[in-house]
């Protein structure tokens, strides 16, 4: 009898231990990104010589967003920008405003639209769900953008570069 107390009391002392270690093992997050939302990655480039560059003086921010926040303030020299897509609806599109004096003009405004449909994704137990966006058409202005490519139509959570925007420079 005293052997058999002996054998449930080392299994209830292990489920115990179990239970007590299970939220810190549980938690491991080395088979998900840092990013766990699925964000288009957009590079700038120069269309002149196709080097990577940052731009001044810019303000970027969703067509049509809440809040008109925006996504990248004049007072930033991005190389890169995250583009957030929204999961319900099937368009999204950016407005990039030239802030610098010469270039402050409206009229000079940029947009880029991007056509696409979400489909929620169940990645894995450490990331959880999110959306992942397949971009099936887009379009750009050419104020200042000369060209915009897409070198990957699968928005997810990699951090990938997905879309490169080639802006007129001068030497």
């Amino acid at each position: 009898m005293t052997r058999r107390r002996g054998n449930i009391l080392t299994l209830i002392a292990a489920m115990v231990l179990a239970v007590l270690t299970a939220p810190v093992t549980g938690c491991n997050t080395t088979g998900c990104t840092d990013n766990r939302s699925s964000l288009l990655i957009a590079g700038f480039y120069s269309s002149t010589d196709r080097r990577a560059i940052s731009i001044d003086s810019l303000e970027l921010g969703g067509v049509g967003a809440p809040n008109d926040s925006l996504l990248v303030s004049a007072n930033e020299r991005p190389s890169q920008v995250y583009l957030p897509l929204r999961s319900r609806d099937s368009e999204t599109s950016f407005c990039f405003h030239y802030a610098a004096k010469a270039l402050s003009d409206p009229r000079l405004n940029d947009t880029i639209s991007l056509w696409y449909t979400s489909e929620p994704y169940f990645a894995s137990e450490e990331c959880g769900a999110m959306y992942r966006y397949r971009v099936h058409r887009f379009t750009y202005t050419t104020h200042l953008i000369d060209s915009v490519a897409m070198r990957d139509s699968l928005i997810n959570n990699a951090d990938i570069e997905s879309m490169m925007i080639y802006f007129r420079t001068q030497k």
